[in-house]
C-alpha cells in the first residue's frame, strides 16, 4: 500500500488552519499528523509522529514562539531523518527569507501572492512526495543507535500517544501490557505477544490478557464517545460495543506500522 505524505501544520490563524485541514481531508495521498500554533508542541509532534513535511507559519502572533526560532531548534536537534519545511508568511523581507533559508527552510510561500491558497500549499508538497519520502528512506539513525532501536523507540512513542488519546492512562494496569503487545506485533507478526509479555512481567498469560481487556473496557466506559470514534476507526464486532483485546492490538499495530 502506498504511504501517504504526512504533514505537520504550524499555523495560528484558525481560518487558514481549517482551509488546509479541509483540503487535506479531501485527498487520499496526504494526511495531517497534527495542527498547532505552539512551537514547543510542534517539536513534540515531530518526535512522536516524524512527519514527512512541515507547513510553518513564520510569524505566530496568536500562538507560542516564532518560525525562525523553531527552525533553529529543529536544526539543533539533528533528527536522523530529513523533514521538508515549507514556510508560509505575510513577511516579504528578503533578509528574513534568507535567514529562514539558512536555518533550514526548504521553500517559502508569501501569503500575499495572488495564487496563494490552501490547495496550492498542499499540492506543492504532494508534487514533491516521491522525493521527500525517498530522502527519508536513505536516512540513517543517530550515531550509536541501531535501526532496530531507532524504530522501536518510534513505535513505542506512537503507541503511547494513541493510548493517551483514548484514555488508557499510565497508571492503568493493562496499559503496559497493551503497549508491549502492540509494539511486539509491529516488530514480529507471529502473534505470540501475550506469551512474551507474560514472561517479561512474570505473570500468567490469562492474567495479562484479563488486564488488557479490562483496560480497554474501562476506556470505552470513561472516554468521551467523540474521542473514541475519532481515534479508533475500526468496526467493533463485539456485542458489548467494546473491541476485544485481539481486535484492539491488531488495529493499533497495523495503524502505527502503516503510517510512514
Amino acid at each position: 500500500m502506498e504511504k501517504r505524505l504526512s504533514l505537520l501544520l504550524i499555523e495560528d490563524e484558525p481560518s487558514e488552519c481549517q482551509e488546509i485541514i479541509n483540503y487535506v481531508e479531501s485527498k487520499n495521498d496526504v494526511r495531517l499528523v497534527g495542527v498547532t500554533n505552539d512551537t514547543g508542541k510542534a517539536l513534540e509532534y515531530i518526535a512522536d509522529f516524524q512527519p514527512d513535511a512541515i507547513i510553518l507559519d513564520l510569524e505566530l502572533h496568536k500562538g507560542q514562539g516564532d518560525g525562525l526560532t523553531f527552525l533553529g531548534l529543529l536544526r539543533e536537534r539533528r533528527h536522523s531523518y530529513p523533514v521538508y519545511v515549507l514556510v508560509t508568511t505575510h513577511n516579504i523581507s528578503h533578509v528574513t527569507h534568507n535567514g529562514a533559508r539558512k536555518l533550514g527552510a526548504d521553500f517559502i510561500m508569501v501569503k500575499s501572492q495572488e495564487d496563494y491558497s490552501a490547495k496550492r500549499v498542499v499540492e506543492f508538497l504532494c508534487s514533491l512526495k516521491e522525493v521527500i519520502q525517498g530522502n527519508r528512506k536513505t536516512a540513517t539513525p543517530p550515531a550509536g543507535t541501531s535501526v532496530f532501536e531507532h524504530n522501536h523507540s518510534r513505535y513505542k512513542n506512537r503507541v503511547i500517544t494513541e493510548l493517551d488519546r483514548i484514555g488508557i492512562a499510565p497508571n492503568v494496569l493493562g496499559r503496559k501490557y497493551l503497549l508491549d503487545s502492540i509494539v511486539l506485533l509491529i516488530e514480529d507478526e507471529s502473534g505470540k505477544f501475550s506469551t512474551a509479555v507474560s514472561v517479561k512481567y512474570g505473570k500468567s498469560v490469562a492474567s495479562v490478557e484479563r488486564a488488557m481487556q479490562s483496560a480497554i473496557e474501562n476506556a470505552w466506559k470513561s472516554t468521551h464517545i467523540d474521542d473514541l470514534v475519532r481515534y479508533y476507526t475500526a468496526p467493533v464486532r463485539s456485542s458489548k460495543g467494546v473491541p476485544t483485546m485481539m481486535e484492539f492490538i491488531y488495529y493499533y499495530a497495523e495503524k502505527v506500522k502503516n503510517e510512514r
